[in-house]
Order: structure tokens, then sequence, then C-alpha cells
């Protein structure tokens, strides 16, 4: 019977099902690095969300291994080519997380438009800045959309749909709302990330890439950490040229060094902590996936 490790948080109605399906399931979703090293040989199979990272050293312990699923969209906590070079196959859920995604997209931009955050803390803090809150409107602003994969194109349509404008950069596909990537920063009222962090996208939006952007555009990020260089982030939040940012992904998470902090701590910054999938009707989507590529794979 192949055994499988599921090493982080999965949905426990998932799980059950997991455990019909011919394959013997080991649930340690707090499992640390070093205690996963000194048992991953055991299994054939592995389920992994965005806490464990699937790197060349513990791919090297994996002897049995013939299967690691990504609860999610992204890969980046996994050596992916690594991992298929030592014929292991590596699969994901990208389509389970994209709704949830792409509403906390749009949700964040409400959050900057109209100051929810800081009017939730007023009112708690037992003000009335009612004067001090106004807001705009997103209707009838330029969306900017970097990464145009399912993600992307659900928060296109939910944009339109508020009657915003939606221009499109991606490198790999062909749209009509695609257009060059200076372009769209340059008009872009707000811009949304949706792409993976990668060597290609590292740093993507940077000193120079700021620069360009409109004079008090919002920039939200609910993609991935790294993408986005943090320190060019805060001086243009800083010198007011960015009018706000709206980050749910961090190079560190959670943050912990004395920039990132910083950055969370700036007023015209909406910070969550990495909650794009966190949804019951996506962890339901997901935990089902799951099965479905367990039962197609390792049962």
């Amino acid at each position: 019977m192949a055994k499988l490790l599921v090493c982080d948080p999965v949905d426990s109605n998932a799980v059950a099902a997991l455990q019909q399906t011919g394959v013997e399931v080991v649930v340690q979703d707090s499992i640390t690095l070093d205690e996963l090293a000194e048992v991953i040989g055991e299994y054939d199979g592995m389920v992994v969300r965005s806490r464990t990272k699937v790197r060349e050293p513990l791919l090297d312990k994996a002897t049995n291994m013939k299967v690691i699923i990504r609860g999610g969209v992204g890969l980046d906590n996994i050596d992916v080519e690594y991992a298929r070079g030592k014929g292991i196959k590596v699969l994901n859920t990208p389509s389970a997380s994209s709704n949830a995604v792409a509403e906390l997209a749009v949700g964040l931009m409400f959050a900057l438009a109209r100051h929810i955050s800081k009017a939730d803390a007023s009112m708690k803090a037992g003000n009335w800045d009612k004067k001090k809150l106004k807001g705009t409107e997103l209707a009838g602003k330029t969306l900017g959309v970097i990464g145009y994969g399912r993600i992307g194109r659900c928060v296109a349509e939910k944009a339109r749909a508020l009657g915003m404008h939606v221009v499109a950069y991606d490198p790999y596909i062909e749209h009509e709302d695609i257009i060059p990537f200076e372009e769209l920063l340059k008009i872009a009222d707000y811009v949304t990330l949706h792409l993976p962090h990668t060597e290609d996208t590292h740093h993507l939006l940077s000193t120079g890439q700021f620069a360009i952007m409109k004079q008090g555009a919002y920039l939200v990020d609910a993609a991935r950490g790294g993408i986005i260089d943090e320190a060019a982030l805060y001086q243009s939040l800083s010198d007011g040229h960015l009018a706000g940012a709206a980050l749910d992904v961090y190079s560190q998470e959670p943050p912990q060094d004395e920039l990132l902090r910083k950055l969370v701590a700036l007023p015209q910054v909406v910070a969550t902590p990495h909650i794009g999938a966190a949804t019951q009707e996506s962890q339901g989507r997901i935990g089902g996936e799951i099965v479905k590529l367990v039962q197609e794979h390792l049962a």
C-alpha cells in the first residue's frame, strides 16, 4: 500500500476522503523540515501547501517519492525541475483557489479606495473621522493586471463588472487586453499582480517601475512575495508618488525584518497575512482536487 504524508493543513473532509482511496494517509500538518528529512524516505507521496519548502537536500532523501501535490497554485516552494529529474511528479491545484484570490484582490482595491481599514480603526478608537476619510470610486478607473492567467482574468472579469477599464501584461499569453509592460504602468490607476515569483519576475517592480507609474496610483499584490522590491515600494510610498499599496504576500513570511515591519506599518498600506486562498469554499475545492490527484497518480 502506498504511503502519503500530509505535511500542511488540508480540509478535514478531504483527509477523510483520502483515507478511502486505498492509500495509507499520515497527517503531520505541523511537521518541521528536520523532522520531515528523517521520515520522507518512507513515503510514496506528499501533500504540501505554502508552508513546507521542498528543496534539493530534502528531495535527495525522498528515495521512494513518486508524487508531490501542492494544494494551491504556486510551485515556488518546491524545486520542481530537480524533483522531476528524479522521476517525481509535481502537481498542483491551479483552478481551486482562483476565485478566492481574485475576490481578495478586488476587496483590497476597495479597502484602498475607501480607506476601510482606517475608518474601522478610527471607529474602534472612539472617533468620528467622516470628513478625513473621503475616498474614490473604482468605477471609471484603469486596472492594470500583471499576469493574465486564471486568477488575473478572474480579477479582470470582476473589475469590468465594477465599471473599471482593464489592461493586462503577460509575455506568455496572447489576448486583446495585453499591452506593453511600461505602457500599462503609465496608464493604470491600480496595478494588481497575479504571477509566480521566479528569477525572471524577482523585483519586477522596483524603483524604475514605480517612477513610471502614475502619480497617486495604487499597487495590489496577492500573488507572491519577492516580485516587488519592498525597499523601493517603501520609498515610493514615503515620497508620496504612489498613493497606497495592499499586500497579502511578502518576501519574508511572517514579516520580521525592520524594513518589512516599517512597510506594513505605513498608513498608506493595507496588509493581510497571506489569506488569498483562505476561504471555506476554496479550501474545500483544493481538498477535492488533492483527492482526485491522489486517486489518479498514487492510489
